[in-house]
């Protein structure tokens, strides 16, 4: 379902926990990540779609998140044509997306990636509110700052848990230094932490509950996704 300038409806998704920490997906069989998001079916609103794309790309219920906030209006990126089916290229732009604030009211192993036969990530982790920003793959940058700025008046000030070390959900926590922003400012480059070399990342199993993934601090670089049509 395309609007008349060729844009698809959508929705994304920012999960944060106690921390201020965003939920942050690696896409299946790839070496990319982000936030969850997916198309507006014909007749849903924004926040049905939510609701559904939550439970169906990380296993989320109602009851495991509470709303904060969202958007005031559509936020667009296009896409470029080799991304693009070539069936429907010369229709098709990119996306137009609400995006919601969410806080995490439920546990860590709420989350289950095989809710649905055709999982979206395989591996997840829980990073600084602005990492999104250097690894998301480039078309998607304007719009995810966009959507982290606008949302972040909505963070709290004094986030319940000290900010701690980030890494790949492994039902443990590594160590290191870690610096806190203050919202709605994205960190500068001193408060940025040296890349560290991925150093393991295993797939999914078929009976996880969560993450099955093993890797360093690193912020992964942005590769290509698959065709941005679909989610």
């Amino acid at each position: 379902m395309l609007d008349r300038e060729g844009f698809r409806p959508n929705v994304g998704i920012i999960l944060i926990n106690a921390r201020n920490e965003v939920f942050w997906g690696k896409r299946i069989g790839e070496h990319s990540w982000q936030f969850p998001q997916g198309g507006i079916k014909y007749g849903e609103t924004p926040e049905q779609a939510m609701y559904r794309e939550l439970h169906e790309e990380i296993g989320l219920l109602p009851e495991h998140v509470r709303i904060v906030g969202r958007t005031r209006d559509w936020l667009r990126y296009e896409v470029p044509d080799k991304f693009i089916r070539r069936e429907i290229r010369g229709h098709y732009r990119g996306q137009k997306q609400i995006w919601f604030l969410l806080r995490m009211a439920g546990r860590d192993c709420d989350v289950h990636l095989r809710a649905t036969e055709h999982p979206e990530f395989d591996a997840w982790r829980w990073s600084d509110y602005w990492v999104p920003l250097e690894a998301v793959i480039e078309f998607k940058r304007d719009v995810y700052q966009l959507a982290l700025t606008e949302l972040s008046r909505f963070l709290n000030r004094n986030p319940r848990v000290p900010l701690s070390p980030y890494g790949v959900h492994h039902g443990r926590h590594g160590s290191g230094q870690r610096y806190a922003q203050q919202p709605g400012q994205p960190p500068t480059l001193a408060q940025r932490r040296p890349l560290q070399p991925v150093t393991q990342v295993a797939p999914v199993a078929p009976a996880a509950e969560a993450v099955q993934a093993v890797e360093s601090d690193a912020v992964l670089p942005a590769t290509p996704a698959p065709n941005p049509t679909e989610s």
